[in-house]
């Protein structure tokens, strides 16, 4: 249990209190002990006593030592048997939040959805005080779309159902072995449906059991080979394939199934060529003989083609390229863009220390936000320092890692930065980033990033467009300008491998081979570490060289890069 969970626990209990029409003051003590938790410094486990800090009374208090000890929270349990479980998902609705659900549900009787769609069609939400005409049409829109089966689905959100599913398929029986494979094993940005490969001498026993999957919506098609399912996950309603096939043809199987289209037409071609077939059962020799690979690599090996990671088996022309320079996940040794409990982390410096260490990194950043984001807790000049002597002082306790002391500093909708120059100077690393004013002018935006750009202590550009997949597009940056300005500044770009974000985005850093990179992480948990391979795989659909990434670089040449600043040299 980290300070994340307390915190969305009180979050968690003020928006079903404020559902139920509870006193705003009860409301308010949750959402400021949160706030409390959220700005004090320290891991959950040095905090002895809650109730210590500004803003947490002994109620809350009790509720919060109630949770740590049992992992559980009696107020949360009866909060949620007052307030009718389908009132959270409208919480999802862009411009309805607790209050206006809270006054939907206390005048209107409004339990779900569906009442709320029946209630816009009858103009009855129009006429409450706070719901213009334009409002009702509004919610009417989103209550529609909310929960149908939609054509595509953010990579993150698929994450979150792969898991939730790779966790089931880990308690069956009579399965010899399994995969994701289709798009997500592609690890495209968005996706239709999910698809699993399981190889089985019992398809029968293994098809009842896929059958009995929580959350399943409908049974879409169910074969002796393939079983066709709809799953509700994170109040959406998705696509799943699970394809049962025999174990000597597993990794045939898989390499079918993960495509694409364009890549499979020319493994076809391939075989061809050599007088055979390909299948999703093996390779057919001229002789009429099967021959069944138990792994994929033989299977482009059979074709005189070096094994093509999933996520460049694309359009087809990842056969006309040299890929023995692609960067991949152990050519990492390093994350340098990651938050700690200073400002909204889940976890101490020291934890993050080790954790990184845990991963076999040899060096590391640490990159909390800077001041003007208070929103995450951004530190303060002094704070800032403080942090940094800190990290110095950890630095020379850890043997097996270097750690540098840096910063996410905001870039203010003026163009200026959220430290001054003399603070910066102090630091071992600096990022810059946008993360407020998404809607001005491209040239205002521009102004921003150039001047980022152009100071010397800026290393590097966080997730330089802002884009969350699927759920915003983040400002607008002229990007053929910002990659130049980066060259001329050799000023380097993100890549950040948050499967919310993946950004700069793989068709970018194609089209600009030039511009040199980092993927990082920008982990808030010690468990995001592992999001490298999304930011990894998103390079290698752009193409990306491992001498592209300065996280590629041996721990020695890091603590080079670091000491002698190019930029400072211009």
């Amino acid at each position: 249990m980290t300070k994340k969970d307390v915190i969305k626990l009180l979050e968690q209990i003020a928006t079903y209190m404020e559902l139920n029409g509870e006193n705003t003051f009860k409301v308010s003590a949750y959402r400021k002990a949160a706030q409390s938790l959220e700005m004090d410094e320290r891991p959950l486990e040095e905090i002895d006593d809650v109730t210590e800090l500004k803003g947490i009374g002994k109620g809350v208090g009790e509720v919060i030592s109630e949770y740590r000890q049992t992992g559980e929270s009696e107020v949360l349990s009866d909060m949620k048997k007052r307030v009718p479980e389908g009132l959270i998902p409208l919480l999802k609705i862009q411009g309805l939040g607790s209050k206006k659900i809270a006054k939907l549900y206390q005048e209107l009787g409004i339990e779900d959805k569906e009442s709320l769609q029946r209630a816009c069609e009858a103009g009855q939400v129009s006429q409450l005080k706070g719901f213009a005409k334009k409002t009702e049409t509004n919610i009417l829109e989103a209550v529609k779309a909310l929960g149908a089966k939609k054509e595509r689905y953010p990579i993150d959100q698929m994450r979150g159902l792969n898991e939730q599913i790779v966790a089931y398929i880990k308690t069956l029986t009579a399965i010899d072995n399994y995969s994701s494979a289709g798009s997500f094993r592609r690890y495209k940005e968005m996706s239709k449906d999910l698809d699993f490969i399981i190889s089985t001498t019992e398809p029968d026993k293994v098809q009842a059991q896929l059958l009995n999957i929580p959350n399943k919506v409908k049974e879409v098609a169910v074969g002796q080979t393939k079983i066709s399912l709809e799953i509700e996950y994170d109040d959406e309603t998705i696509g799943v394939d699970f394809r049962l096939i025999e174990p000597a043809a597993f990794y045939h199987t898989l390499q079918h199934f993960t495509g694409s289209k364009e890549h499979n037409i020319r493994i076809r071609q391939l075989a061809k060529a050599q007088g055979e077939k390909v299948s999703e059962y093996g390779i057919e020799t001229s002789d009429g003989q099967l021959i069944q690979y138990n792994n994929e690599t033989d299977i482009y090996k059979h074709f005189n083609v070096n094994w093509i990671a999933p996520a460049m088996r694309e359009d087809g022309s990842e056969f006309e390229r040299d890929l023995s320079d692609i960067i991949t996940l152990d050519d990492i040794n390093g994350d340098i863009h990651m938050h700690t409990t200073y400002s909204d982390g889940a976890f101490s410096i020291r934890h993050m220390v080790e954790a990184n260490i845990a991963k076999g990194y040899r060096f590391m950043v640490i990159t909390d936000h800077s001041q003007s984001l208070k929103v995450a807790n951004g530190l303060q000049v002094e704070r800032l320092l403080r942090q940094n002597e800190e990290i110095k002082k950890l630095n020379q306790e850890y043997q097996e890692i270097d750690i540098y002391s840096g910063t996410e500093m905001d870039i203010l909708p003026d163009g200026s930065l959220d430290y001054d120059d003399d603070v910066l100077a102090q630091l071992d690393y600096v990022i810059a980033a946008i993360h407020q004013s998404f809607n001005q002018s491209e040239a205002d935006i521009m102004k921003r990033l150039e001047h980022a750009c152009r100071n010397p202590y800026v290393r590097h550009i966080a997730h330089p467009t802002g884009r969350i997949i699927g759920k915003r597009p983040g400002y607008q940056p002229n990007i053929e300008q910002l990659m130049q300005l980066a060259e001329e500044t050799q000023t380097i770009l993100e890549i950040n491998a948050n499967p919310k974000r993946l950004d700069l985005n793989a068709d970018i850093v194609k089209k600009y081979p030039n511009v040199k990179l980092t993927i990082n992480t920008d982990a808030h948990h010690t468990d995001h570490l592992e999001f490298m391979k999304y930011g990894v795989a998103t390079a290698q659909k752009g193409f990306v060289t491992k001498d592209r990434v300065i996280n590629t670089l041996s721990r020695e040449d890091f603590k080079k890069f670091i000491a002698n600043n190019i930029k400072m040299k211009k």
